[in-house]
């Protein structure tokens, strides 16, 4: 009896990923991966070639279709995923507008997205579970392409990074709750579309019908269309299936909403969720959303930067990699001698990136130990707002591309104050994309789970990490202000200094 397969594609905010798992043992059989250039534009752009895109995608599939062979034939079911919100906007020739995609790491909409907080904030966030910032599709698409963006052409479909894939596969538009929540485009309540998102976007006549119908992760949307079976290397009428957002799919792969398990992805977002029960008063967090079921929530606290301040810094010291950033941190000890790193340099609620204490006995050492002991006490952070909102995140799971050097995993260990899994494999988004296509082909999805191990702080640093979490928010707390009066300043209107955003500066203890 031949074994079914399974692929999982996703089109993640640094690279696109492909698999192929046997569905019997959940085993890799192919895998293909290729990294994405983005072009950094001035006042802060991230864009994403069309072309690219599909040079991209057939190269993986292609990869992929090469390394089965004739098990090729044996594939029963394709999934996507990819990083949420950014901007992938067809026009009246059903092709990306302009010629690109938009990463949801620019920030060229931060003034729209900031006027728009100013003005709707409160009702967005009562509506949709998070308040209006610069990565949202409407927002971005109001800033570049104007208020009669409908009108004219230029924008004809708004799809999230994961739907666009399914597009050049099977030809159909459509999305799924998870991206469209996240997004802040649907009542949390209902999980319908939000009229009040809609109205405020500030783009005359968008409607929910630029998305296409919310479909159910795990059902088929359409079949790969001979065109793109041939340009992929791949049999034509593969069922492909509705997936997720990447963050959703990868807590799908280490079965986390079961094993009732938080999240921190150390990837170039720096994200820290966990789904739990509807709870009222709403918790005061980043976001809530609603992924579908009625009576659960997805409750995240998020940065648009984690291990993209480790890139950055790697590219500024001229290192090969993340890795030998982390290598030259660890030469150093915890600390960096007084030195510290706000770690936002793609933007954040109130701050920039930069350092604070920097003298001339510091080394290239020290900052870049500087920036990975930020990187970690920034999810910390995260997840300790989590934890203070009653939510349950005593039990966690690292996952991302800085989850495979146990280093990092051990730092931030430390900083929670109590042991976390590690999923090594950053192809979780891919392998949760490959559940979709299990689930929409009734296929029993437990082998499929990602592999997972435990990683313990070192209890003699202990006391060292409680302190700097607590100095570590300080800053973060004490330097919003300044760099908010900044930003006011360099639009050449003053801002008001806000009140800081205060969050816990104690260790976040195992519940009981």
């Amino acid at each position: 009896m031949k074994t079914q397969l399974l692929i999982g594609i996703d089109l993640g905010s640094s690279s696109l990923k492909a698999l192929a798992l046997e569905a019997a043992s959940g085993r890799t059989v192919a895998l293909s991966r290729i990294p994405l250039q983005h072009h950094r534009l001035p006042g802060g752009g991230c864009e994403l070639g069309a072309s690219m895109i599909h040079a991209a995608l057939s190269t993986v599939l292609r990869d992929v279709a090469h390394q089965l062979g004739s098990r090729v034939a044996d594939v029963r079911g394709i999934g996507c995923t990819g990083h949420g919100a950014g901007l992938y906007a067809l026009d009246d020739r059903s092709e990306l507008a302009g010629g690109r995609a938009v990463a949801s790491t620019d920030q060229r909409a931060s003034a729209r997205a900031e006027s728009l907080t100013g003005t709707h904030g409160a009702q967005l966030r009562a509506e949709v579970g998070c308040q209006p910032w610069p990565g949202q599709p409407t927002v971005i698409a109001a800033e570049l392409m104007g208020v009669s963006a409908v009108r004219s052409g230029a924008l004809r479909r708004l799809m999230f990074a994961k739907d666009y894939v399914v597009f050049l596969l099977t030809g159909e538009i459509a999305t799924d709750a998870s991206d469209a929540s996240t997004a802040g485009l649907l009542s949390v309540t209902t999980g319908n579309w939000s009229s009040t998102a809609f109205a405020a976007s500030g783009i005359a006549e968008l409607s929910p019908q630029a998305f296409g119908p919310l479909v159910g992760s795990g059902e088929v949307i359409g079949r790969l269309q001979a065109r793109a079976a041939e340009a992929h290397g791949l049999p034509a009428g593969i069922p492909v299936a509705m997936g997720a957002i990447d963050l959703l799919a990868s807590m799908t792969a280490i079965h986390a909403q079961e094993r009732g398990r938080a999240v921190s992805v150390l990837g170039t977002w720096c994200v820290n969720a966990v789904i739990g029960p509807v709870v009222e008063p709403r918790p005061d967090v980043v976001a809530v959303v609603n992924f579908g079921p009625h009576d659960r929530r997805l409750y995240m606290e998020n940065s648009p930067s984690s291990m993209a301040n480790i890139a950055w810094l790697a590219g500024v010291l001229g290192l090969p990699d993340a890795r030998a950033v982390v290598d030259l941190a660890m030469s150093v000890p915890f600390g960096a001698a007084g030195l510290r790193f706000l770690p936002f340099v793609n933007g954040g609620t109130g701050v920039s990136a930069g350092f604070v204490g920097l003298q001339s006995h510091h080394t290239r050492g020290d900052m870049a130990r500087a920036v990975v002991d930020a990187v970690a006490a920034l999810h910390a952070r995260h997840i300790a707002r989590l934890a203070a909102a009653g939510l349950p995140v005593s039990t966690s799971t690292v996952l991302g591309g800085g989850a495979s050097d146990t280093r990092l995993v051990g730092l931030l260990a430390g900083l929670l104050g109590h042991p976390v899994e590690r999923c090594a494999d950053d192809e979780t988004g891919a392998r949760g994309a490959a559940i979709y296509a299990a689930i929409s082909q009734d296929i029993d999805t437990e082998p499929l789970r990602a592999p997972c191990d435990t990683v313990e702080p070192d209890p003699r640093q202990a006391s060292a990490h409680a302190d700097f979490n607590a100095t570590f928010n300080e800053l973060i707390d004490t330097m919003s202000p300044v760099f908010a009066h900044l930003a006011g300043r360099s639009r050449g209107t003053p801002a008001p200094l806000p009140e800081p955003v205060t969050a816990p500066t104690q260790r976040v203890e195992v519940l009981p």
